[in-house]
């Protein structure tokens, strides 16, 4: 069962949050000013205090709070009303509905039409209604039923579909009882046909017929909000003349010099309706306090609602209520709550609560939004739809996503469509919350309504169902995305099509690529990617091809890495040439490449080990008058070197030696060599190279002395060692970490190193390295400290995560308290511990008896994202 713990809402804190939190992360501070949220039994009353710490401690079921929030929201409910618009919303024909609708017993007069008319704002139930209601035997529509109608299609901004309706109107004169012009006018007034409606007014009064005194006002109005304001004195005085002057008239009056900026007279006529004994409409007010506002005069706003408020006799709930509206409009929320709170007696209407409670919220005083909340409860003011969705945000704000969840389950009892706001918040927080499940059905729920969520929300929806590996149901909901033209963030592509590829479905991944491509939607770089890498990961070199083409079209850059992938796919294939040649012709026909692309065929082909593939590409360029430049001829090398074909390489080295004798082509065959098992030939074209005056590159000296000492020849390192102090080039971690490396695991190093020279010379670069090598493996077993082992090193080279893993190897033997202090050291130097350091920390741990705190290592290294390589890691791992 859901549970609901009573919780402390510090308003600090909650100030601070700009998104939905969990009930978990609010925390109380005992200085902070703290109240109870929540704590609903049967009572629906508001706390002014703090309730005692016993009620406090106290859980609450999630259905319990949701049942009292579902009893309030029914309260607003008419069972009679939902039915009818149920029928009406059916997809039922004309027959079938009018048969249901006949079954409701309804008692048709123009108070119930109404009262159906105002219940909901969908306009197509409101119309079928209207329609029905006016085919009724005994049934008239009046000139209040029929402005209902025009109001509902002119909020709906449906002009097109009013002028359709008043022309049928017209040719169907017969049908309607009386009041056909009134009717025309005031239809043809809310559209903003005013042309029309002055027209037909003309024509009514030169054949002796006059508008009563509702659409007059109609009249009146629409004239004055569209802006007709010399047309507006002249009915003004007829609506006088023929007595129909009234609250409405002052009303609309007062609106027209406002509309006109006029508002020193439009406060001076107020003043002077007052003075005259007049019995002043709320309405007035409000719109002079409202047109202030607007204007930019807050103040003097503010001072005539005290004024007017100390007068008395003048009704001032429009005008308390538009004073609200504009200090929330302002930013001033505050100072809204704090007038409300003033005005004794005074309780606002439904929409006035929703424009504080929707302010309040987006700010996050969720605590000034309970308040509110229960104010409504206690006053009995039946919520309405936006109340209710304002709820639905609020208990998602706070992390009450249950109760939330609950009500939204509930909708249907008391008739709530959720808003698009509300759908986003509950999904998001559904999401955060782990209830990934919930969420989708809430989503599914959203989409039957052919509505959608926003894309921030959709982009956390996918997100989620990625990380929790649903994709199926991701797939689903891409899906209908791309099938209502509705396209998500290009981040949600890329999470969702390497989600796909990642679990071997990359067909399904080319899928939703399909779907983009035929919305005109260019698929993302990185999704582009995603696709390639599965498609060469599943052999399927042909479709990856294609698609490297696809993204170039599409104005993607595309590296050596990403050719070279494709290229080695292709390879693997049957009939390898084949498909090498047909990229190379998709590519010259389809996008005309240039030097660079060349090249990056000569590499794939060289990582594929296909060098007469790379070759007939070198020697492709030459014919077409496309010189190699000096990558294209250390590629063709390296493809040579990578396939252990060095005879071949070296007579290529040769050729292209007689051309350009370049620094770094020289280095490049020293390098390669090496990286093929060759030092002996890399050292003949090293000592050339030295010959010639061409200086060595410091990855020429680290690959040269790396190969020999794995081949334990340290003569020709201690030699190499030599030169390269000479160079003056600073020794590299590489190339320190390889020696030191040599000189742990055997003398033979150093032996080399006493055979080939005096070791007297002391302060020289020559003499700390080699005593280094020379005496640390005894320097060890002396148990120096931490720092001083850390000193001794950074005389000679730079140390990195390399030399301290070796360190903490020696060291775990003999000493694991150490090991321990070396291990917290490199952390404190900035660097990250990686699997070979975890397991060197574990296995000294293990092997000192030392069982929980090798359990505690190995699970952190676990968490860190390394994989177990050892069955020991792995069995300390699975307790």
């Amino acid at each position: 069962m859901l549970r609901l713990r009573c919780i402390k809402i510090t308003r600090p804190l909650l100030s601070a949050v700009p998104t939905p939190i969990s009930v978990t992360t609010i925390h109380h501070h005992h200085h902070q000013n703290t109240f109870f949220l929540l704590f609903f039994s049967n009572s629906t009353t508001a706390y002014s205090s703090p309730p005692s710490t016993t009620a406090a401690s106290e859980l609450l079921h999630a259905k319990d709070v949701a049942l009292s929030f579902r009893e309030w929201f029914k309260s607003a409910s008419k069972p009679l009303f939902d039915r009818v618009f149920e029928i009406l919303s059916a997809e039922n024909d004309d027959e079938q509905l009018s048969i249901e609708l006949s079954r409701l017993n309804l008692r048709l007069n123009e108070s119930l039409v109404l009262d159906v008319l105002s219940y909901r704002k969908d306009v197509l139930p409101c119309l079928k209604f209207f329609d029905w209601a006016g085919r009724q035997p005994g049934f008239y529509h009046t000139r209040a039923t029929f402005h209902a109608i025009f109001k509902i299609l002119s909020k709906a901004k449906l002009m097109s579909l009013m002028v359709e309706f008043l022309e049928n109107y017209t040719k169907h004169r017969s049908a309607y009882r009386d009041g056909f012009y009134n009717t025309l006018v005031m239809g043809y007034a809310v559209s903003g046909k005013l042309e029309v409606a002055l027209q037909l007014f003309g024509k009514m009064r030169f054949g002796g017929i006059d508008l009563d005194g509702f659409v007059y006002h109609v009249l009146l109005n629409a004239l004055v909000e569209e802006g007709y304001f010399d047309v507006v004195d002249m009915i003004a005085r007829q609506i006088k003349m023929r007595g129909f002057e009234c609250k409405v008239t002052h009303s609309i009056l007062v609106k027209n010099l406002c509309k006109q900026s006029e508002l020193d007279k439009a406060e001076a006529y107020v003043r002077g309706l007052v003075e005259n004994g007049v019995v002043l409409s709320g309405h007035v007010l409000g719109v002079l306090v409202g047109a202030f506002c607007r204007n930019g005069q807050a103040d003097k706003a503010g001072k005539l609602v005290d004024e007017f408020g100390q007068l008395g006799g003048v009704p001032m709930e429009h005008a308390y209520g538009e004073w609200i509206r504009n200090l929330v409009k302002l930013g001033k929320v505050g100072g809204a709550l704090e007038f409300l709170r003033g005005r004794k007696g005074y309780i606002p209407e439904v929409f006035r609560y929703n424009t504080l409670i929707n302010r309040l919220l987006r700010e996050n005083r969720l605590e000034e939004v309970c308040d509110l909340l229960m104010e409504m409860k206690d006053h009995k003011i039946c919520p309405d739809e936006v109340t209710m969705n304002s709820v639905l945000c609020f208990f998602c704000k706070v992390g009450m996503v249950e109760v939330a969840l609950e009500l939204y389950d509930s909708r249907v009892e008391f008739g709530l469509s959720p808003s698009g706001m509300a759908y986003n918040f509950l999904i998001n927080t559904l999401c955060g919350d782990g209830s990934v499940d919930e969420a989708y059905r809430v989503f599914r729920n959203l989409i039957e309504q052919r509505s959608f969520p926003g894309r921030r929300t959709l982009s956390i929806l996918v997100d989620a169902l990625c990380r929790e590996g649903k994709l199926d149901k991701m797939m689903e909901l891409v899906l209908v995305a791309l099938e209502r033209n509705f396209l998500p963030e290009d981040s949600v592509f890329d999470k969702f099509i390497s989600g796909l590829c990642r679990t071997g479905r990359v067909e399904d991944g080319y899928l939703i690529h399909g779907e983009l491509n035929r919305l005109n939607k260019v698929t993302s770089k990185g999704a582009y990617l995603n696709l390639v890498d599965g498609f060469n990961k599943s052999g399927r070199g042909d479709i990856s091809a294609r698609l490297l083409i696809e993204m170039q079209e599409k104005g993607h850059s595309v590296t050596r890495k990403v050719f070279r992938s494709v290229i080695q796919c292709l390879c693997d294939m049957e009939d390898p040439e084949k498909q090498f040649f047909r990229l190379l012709e998709m590519h010259c026909s389809r996008l005309r490449p240039g030097c660079e692309i060349y090249n990056f065929f000569i590499d794939g082909a060289g990582h594929a080990k296909r060098p007469e593939l790379a070759r007939e590409i070198y020697v492709m360029m030459q014919r077409r008058g496309m010189g190699p430049n000096l990558s294209s001829h250390l590629l063709m090398l390296q493809s040579y070197l990578k396939s252990d074909r060095i005879f071949d390489a070296l007579n290529f080295f040769d050729d292209v030696s007689r051309r350009t004798v370049a620094r770094k082509w020289v280095n490049a065959m020293v390098i390669g060599l090496c990286r093929a098992n060759k030092p002996d030939i890399a050292l003949e074209i090293f000592r050339d190279m030295r010959e010639n005056q061409i200086r060595a590159s410091l990855q020429s000296y680290e690959e040269i002395v790396k190969s020999f000492c794995e081949q334990k020849r340290f003569d020709p390192v201690v030699n190499l060692m030599d030169d390269f102090m000479k160079e003056g080039i600073p020794t590299s971690s590489f190339l320190g970490n390889t020696l030191l490396w040599n000189s742990l695991k055997s003398r033979e190093l150093y032996d080399a190193l006493v055979r080939s020279r005096d070791l007297h010379d002391k302060g020289s670069r020559s003499w700390m390295l080699g005593r280094l090598i020379g005496v640390f493996p005894d320097y060890l077993r002396r148990d120096p400290e931490i720092e001083e082992l850390e000193e001794v090193i950074e005389q000679c080279f730079p140390l990195d995560l390399y030399t301290y893993n070796m360190l903490l190897r020696k060291v775990s033997i003999s000493d694991v308290d150490k090991a321990c202090k070396l291990f917290n050291r490199l952390c404190q130097k900035g660097h990250k511990p990686n699997a070979w350091t975890y397991n060197i920390l574990v296995n000294g741990l293990y092997k000192h008896g030392r069982t929980a705190e090798a359990r505690r290592c190995a699970e952190e290294m676990v968490r860190e994202g390394f994989e177990p390589f050892s069955e020991r890691i792995i069995h300390l791992t699975a307790y």
